[in-house]
């Protein structure tokens, strides 16, 4: 059962596909602050919250402040409040109590989950304007699918992107993207994809070819897909402003782009230094945008990745201006502690600065609307514009589309990933548990950067990552400029590398078929241990620990120098440890604690009664994987 409460003048967001009536009254179990921008509700000791999407620490949030604010920020630290993604939706659970409810609004929300209080849960709105759905079921999984049946069918990639992809800023040019492949060739390690980061472009510049680097590009798109190989190009938010540059002149010449309040553009930098951002939330200029793809799908490319869309702000030319005004007043100066700090904040303020989402408006729905108004829906309405147009340009394609913000309505158009992580065994962990809290906002098609994008990998971390990154929709190897190289082939133990990505291969068909499930009956792909035993108080405690689809748990080691951990079973199940398609050895384990070990080769698999596992004989690209199992596993 849903209902919907309305609070203030709520910005519609086209998040939600379903007419729901405004009741009257007050929110169950809710209460306005005497602030007038705050509810609160009381927290039982035994209640947990699920929910939030794409958020740092554990699955359940309780007792941490989470803000509702898309943020481009590569530092995935647990003091972290907001990350790149806007994901408002949660089920406070126990075992005697499930209620849902969507905090629908565009703008910035926090949600103090027990941390100012331990008994209080609090949400704070920036403008107390919103429309709450609130949903009670029988369970969380039943409040979880009548929420998903609100806001509408989730996004179906192609089977193909569920093959492994190699990815890192930056491979420069055609050889080096031969090369790849070659190298990985000669291992023997399958490989489907292998994506394009900034440097294809002629100098960063959306829908354009570095000729230099990429000389004969369709040519050269169509000598990879001989192989069976798709090549996913990246795109940004920002349009470089440069005259003979026809993304821009367009835009410029349409009225397409965003404006401060006195009219004039605005002049921000990304990658190619001064930009103007389009007006995504413009249907107008999105529409013009998303068939600025028609371009590379006619070069034969059918995957792509959205970027830098929270908007990310290097700068804005008037913030720039305004800090080279201040930095004078340092300029000969004595800094002290105090003085030197405030220079400091000056610099850092440059990039990502409050100030400069509160420059510019958009034309959104007939109404001029400034930005931090609507900010959270920036990055979905940019991947909303591909997904839009692909369905014009491209109707019997199936195109890969994923992104880095996001707002609840983009799982319609995209997945996501998990942005710019780092090598850091924490971020395996966040890895693990950022997964159900994605499937329950809709976000199906997910995964994080394996192994981590920034900082350097170490071999054992990228094989612990591997064994559980096998088991999500997106397994792409992802690393920044500047970082170790971290492709497969470069680390000394091949061979377990290439048997682990080739039991990703003999998984794909099940985990396919589980993804399709989950989205076709609005399930979960990742489901925590208390969703499926409610009664059980250890279940709520085991955070390293998922069902994958309906057969099958994984228990990923995700800590440095150990050779097993310990594992909580609900009920009695089967473990299969896995070192290759064929090799593994499998026991009987009984309700309650084990340690099992677990090499840096091997993977845990665990079987439910009653369930069974297919099991696919490996091949080099999904599209050679035969279309029955080569064997069943099965308890």
């Amino acid at each position: 059962m849903i209902k919907r409460y309305k609070i203030g003048n709520p910005i519609p967001t086209d998040s939600v596909v379903k007419e729901i009536e405004i009741e009257q009254g007050n929110i169950p179990f809710w209460n306005v602050d005497q602030n007038g921008k705050s509810i609160f509700c009381s927290l039982d000791e035994d209640e947990v919250v699920y929910g939030l999407g794409e958020t740092i620490r554990g699955i359940n949030k309780r007792g941490w402040i989470y803000v509702s604010n898309c943020s481009d920020d590569p530092n995935h630290t647990e003091d972290k409040r907001s990350l790149y993604a806007a994901q408002n939706f949660y089920v406070i659970y126990s075992a005697n109590k499930s209620l849902g409810m969507y905090v629908d609004t565009p703008g910035k929300v926090t949600f103090d989950i027990g941390y100012s209080d331990h008994d209080t849960f609090k949400i704070t709105f920036d403008d107390f304007d919103a429309n709450i759905y609130v949903i009670e079921g029988n369970g969380v999984k039943e409040i979880i699918k009548e929420f998903r049946e609100l806001i509408g069918r989730s996004y179906v990639a192609p089977k193909w992107a569920f093959g492994f992809g190699q990815s890192r800023w930056s491979y420069m040019n055609e050889d080096e993207v031969r090369e790849v492949l070659s190298e990985y060739e000669k291992c023997d390690i399958p490989i489907d994809s292998i994506y394009l980061d900034i440097d294809y472009m002629e100098r960063y510049k959306d829908f354009t070819i570095d000729n230099d680097r990429f000389p004969k590009f369709p040519e050269f798109v169509s000598e990879m897909k001989a192989k069976d190989v798709h090549l996913v190009p990246i795109i940004d938010a920002g349009v470089k402003i440069e005259d003979g540059y026809d993304v821009y002149e367009e835009g410029v010449k349409n009225d397409y782009f965003v404006k401060k309040e006195d009219g004039e553009r605005l002049v921000a930098a990304v990658w190619p230094g001064k930009v103007h951002f389009p007006d995504f939330l413009d249907e107008n200029a999105r529409k013009w945008f998303g068939l600025k793809y028609k371009r590379l799908v006619d070069m034969g490319i059918d995957g792509f990745w959205n970027d830098m869309n929270e908007p990310a702000i290097f700068y804005t030319e008037d913030h720039l201006q305004e800090v080279f005004q201040k930095i004078k007043c340092y300029e000969n100066q004595n800094l002290d502690i105090n003085s030197f700090f405030d220079f400091r904040g000056c610099v850092e303020s440059i990039s990502n600065n409050d100030e400069d989402y509160r420059r510019f408006y958009h034309n959104y729905k007939g109404q001029k609307i400034r930005h931090d108004k609507v900010h959270n829906l920036y990055g979905y309405n940019m991947t909303r514009a591909a997904g839009e147009a692909f369905k014009e340009i491209a109707p019997d394609k199936e195109i890969l589309m994923f992104s880095r913000s996001s707002y609840i309505g983009m799982h319609r158009y995209g997945g996501v990933w998990c942005g710019d992580n780092k090598s850091w065994w924490s971020h395996l962990l966040l890895n693990i548990q950022q997964m159900p809290g994605l499937n329950m906002c809709g976000f199906l098609y997910s995964g994080a950067d394996v192994g981590g994008f920034g900082a350097d990998v170490t071999e054992d971390l990228m094989l612990r990552w591997v064994a559980f990154a096998i088991f999500t929709p997106l397994f792409r190897n992802h690393s920044a400029m500047g970082t170790r190289r971290q492709e497969f082939y470069r680390f000394k133990n091949k061979e377990a590398f290439k048997n682990l990505v080739e039991l990703r291969y003999s998984l794909i068909p099940y985990l396919y078929e589980q993804y399709l499930e989950a989205i076709n009956g609005n399930k979960l792909l990742f489901t925590p241990l208390s969703f499926e035993y409610p009664e059980d108080k250890r279940a709520f405690e085991a955070e390293d620990q998922l069902f994958v689809g309906d057969s099958i748990m994984v228990a990923p080691v995700y800590k440095q120098n150990t050779t097993g951990r310990y594992v909580y079973l609900p009920e009695e199940m089967k473990l299969f440890r896995f070192r290759s398609f064929e090799d593994y050895d499998e026991e009987v384990l009984g309700k309650g604690d084990h340690y099992v070990k677990c090499g840096l080769n091997e993977v845990l698999i665990f079987v439910r009664k009653g369930c069974e596992l297919p099991l696919y004989k490996p091949a080099k690209r999904v599209a050679l994987l035969d279309k029955e199992p080569a064997k069943t596993i099965s308890f």
